[in-house]
């Protein structure tokens, strides 16, 4: 038995657009989890009001847990909403001379190329501090002309006149040579001591401007942001009496040191996601489900993936608010639909769901916080779906009768009645969002209908049935920490450190002994980093962008079985990239050989897994603690099931509702769902 006085935790924390996410596990395994609203103005209060409960719940101080916690693994949405709100930083960008305006003419396409009436998107860099420096470097990493000291004091007077926050260093092929980069920025830094200084060497030191540059602005636009915020939550855990490892979850799904994160700030824009599906990943895992569809729905978006096979992907194409990031990250598609998303009637008299959002202020109607537009939640309450008197365990009621104003309202808008008002919002946005789960698999060439729905977030209860209808899916499990599951499963993640190389070359003119050393010099580089200041075990996973010479756009092949050591080693590789890209296009020409465009080593620390919670054993079936009506195509009289009340292999059948504090699980009728052993719901989707 675990004694209480030498009791540690590790503690997993998700700040979201309306809620923040706290999850401790001890060192017996036991999971207590708080939720508390977010506060947008200084998202580091919100976190320390929700140590504050979560201690609280542990019937510790805010201080005593901190002073048991090992480990605390954070996610965030800073730098996420400094670039969809446009709210980063005074930023310019120093490129080689003649190349300014890579950044707005970006490779010549629009995001909707067919759109002809789409306005055109502002550069995060206006023209007037995008500055040509004359330097040149060849593809080569020679130099085709040296760094001019005149152009270049020029242009950091133009910084200083302009009182610039913030200087991302983006020159012509220094990914081959950075020389030029790092002399660059060492005179800025003398010159500007306060400005945020980031170089294209350091955020993707690899071939395609227009991804290098737009990869290396958005790091240098929301840089400044992440590092006020991350050293003033330093500060404020500090003074809270925090001493141990604050690590933050990057969008690959790794975490690093906060040093590491103001670093490379743009690596931190899909943090809260990658949490959670490193959650789901852990999910798969321990119920041997490896086919899984992870949908997450908070309270003003929703995020899909896959985990396929327990394993998840990697995208280095990613478009966010407009802007290339070409950072490898976890492949998650994001939807402007949440519990807050607002609902409204558009010019052609259309019902519509999102993308904008109530936000944690004001909030929907019902939490009676000033907000006035009706949401997807106040549909919910409507409906029945959301017991007003139990929200977040009774701590909070909501406003019934406020949502149904807002509800009548729009209903009037549309001459229907509040009830079929509701019940349109709700369609609506499950149709949304199935459409987003399509896109997450067909396009991969995946039937989702081999899948089963993994429902997370605090809103994706209610919905995960009707998307599983929608989509002709068979099983839904919802685990019972689903509202805080990004937060758990950021304990369940390893530091990992990226490290990326352009080496063009067909594998016939490759010579295999310049692959051996480029990728072993790279886990080298890799492993050296981390065990600087980790002495834990570290591996290595290496893979590669390959593509046939007419190609334009790569595809990433792992490389981890790849024998560095075989004497055939480029045959090998070869063999992998055209059955990586059978898999992807059904199809390889094994005539042609292939591109190897960059060797990519990422490096994992390997961290002590979170202790998993007992299985419970079963007992006597829960019974009902109540009913109340809800709308399901017609008004029906469900019985209200307690989630945590519930025992393993117990069995509740639809219509019914089954909630936690923090959950709500809606069953059609057909549906049939199971306690498991670590209580969480296996649906049984009927027809």
């Amino acid at each position: 038995m675990t004694n209480q006085d030498t009791m540690t935790y590790r503690i997993g924390i998700d700040i979201g657009g309306t809620f923040t996410d706290l999850v401790a596990v001890d060192d017996a395994g036991t999971v207590t989890f708080a939720k508390t609203p977010s506060t947008p103005e200084d998202q580091s209060i919100g976190l320390l009001n929700g140590l504050e409960k979560l201690a609280g719940m542990l019937d510790l101080s805010r201080a005593d847990l901190l002073a048991k916690t090992e480990r605390i693994v954070h996610g965030m949405t800073v730098a996420t909403n400094a670039l969809l709100e446009r709210k980063g930083a005074k930023l310019a960008l120093l490129t080689t001379e003649g190349h300014r305006d890579v950044l707005e003419m970006r490779e010549g396409l629009k995001p909707d190329r067919y759109n002809l009436r789409l306005p055109r998107q502002e550069a995060l860099v206006p023209r007037h501090l995008r500055l040509g420096v004359k330097e040149r470097m060849r593809h080569d990493g020679s130099v085709e002309a040296p760094l001019d000291d005149a152009s270049l004091a020029a242009a950091i007077e133009t910084l200083k006149a302009e009182k610039v926050e913030s200087v991302a260093v983006c020159y012509l092929h220094s990914y081959a040579n950075d020389a030029h980069e790092r002399a660059t920025a060492e005179a800025i830094r003398a010159a500007l001591p306060d400005a945020y200084v980031c170089v294209s060497a350091d955020v993707l030191p690899q071939i395609k401007e227009y991804e290098r540059v737009s990869t290396t602005v958005v790091n240098g636009y929301v840089g400044p942001a992440l590092q006020r915020y991350l050293r003033r939550l330093e500060a404020r855990l500090d003074e809270a009496g925090y001493r141990n490892a604050t690590l933050i979850v990057l969008s690959h799904g790794g975490v690093a040191p906060i040093s590491e994160a103001i670093r490379s700030a743009v690596a931190t824009v899909l943090s809260g996601p990658a949490g959670g599906l490193a959650g789901a990943r852990h999910a798969a895992e321990l119920t041997g489900v490896e086919n899984l569809i992870p949908f997450d729905m908070g309270g003003t978006s929703s995020d899909i993936s896959l985990v396929d096979s327990g394993e998840i992907a990697l995208a280095s194409d990613r478009a966010i608010a407009g802007e290339r990031i070409a950072l490898p990250s976890l492949d998650i598609v994001t939807l402007g639909a949440g519990g807050g998303s607002i609902a409204r009637v558009d010019g052609a008299g259309l019902l519509q769901v999102g993308p904008h959002s109530a936000g944690a202020v004001p909030g929907p109607v019902c939490y009676g916080r000033g907000g006035t537009e009706p949401t997807v939640t106040d549909s919910n309450v409507v409906l029945g779906y959301l017991d007003p008197s139990g929200f977040l365990g009774g701590a909070d009621k909501l406003d019934r009768s406020g949502a149904e104003a807002a509800l009548t309202r729009l209903g009037e808008t549309l001459g229907v009645s509040m009830v079929e008002a509701a019940a349109g919002v709700h369609r609506v946005v499950n149709t949304q969002m199935a459409e987003g789960i399509r896109l997450a698999t067909v396009r991969r060439g995946v039937d989702p209908r081999r899948f089963a729905l993994f429902g997370f977030g605090g809103a994706a209860g209610l919905h995960v049935t009707g998307l599983a209808r929608m989509l002709d899916l068979q099983r839904v499990i919802v685990p019972r920490v689903a509202s805080v599951l990004s937060a758990w499963g950021m304990l369940t993640t390893d530091l990992r450190y990226e490290t990326i190389r352009t080496h063009i070359g067909d594998t016939e003119g490759l010579q295999a002994d310049a692959v051996r050393a480029l990728f072993r010099g790279m886990e080298k580089e890799g492993r050296d980093y981390l065990s600087s200041w980790f002495d834990g075990a570290v591996t290595t996973s290496r893979s590669a962008d390959m593509r046939y010479g007419e190609q334009v756009y790569e595809i990433d092949v792992p490389l981890d079985e790849l024998d560095l050591d075989a004497p055939d080693v480029l045959d090998r590789l070869k063999a992998m990239f055209e059955a990586r890209h059978e898999a992807l296009y059904t199809y390889s020409l094994p005539d042609r050989a292939p591109v190897l465009v960059n060797a990519k080593v990422a490096a994992i620390g390997q961290l002590p897994a979170p202790p998993q919670e007992p299985e419970a054993q079963g007992g006597a079936p829960a019974d009902p603690t109540g009913t109340r009506p809800i709308y399901l195509d017609g008004w029906v009289d469900a019985p209200i099931y307690g989630f945590d009340d519930l025992t393993p292999g117990q069995e509740v059948s639809g219509p019914a509702i089954v909630e936690a504090s923090t959950t709500t699980v809606l069953l059609w009728a057909g549906d049939v769902a199971t306690c498991t052993p670590r209580r969480w719901l296996d649906i049984k989707v009927g027809a």
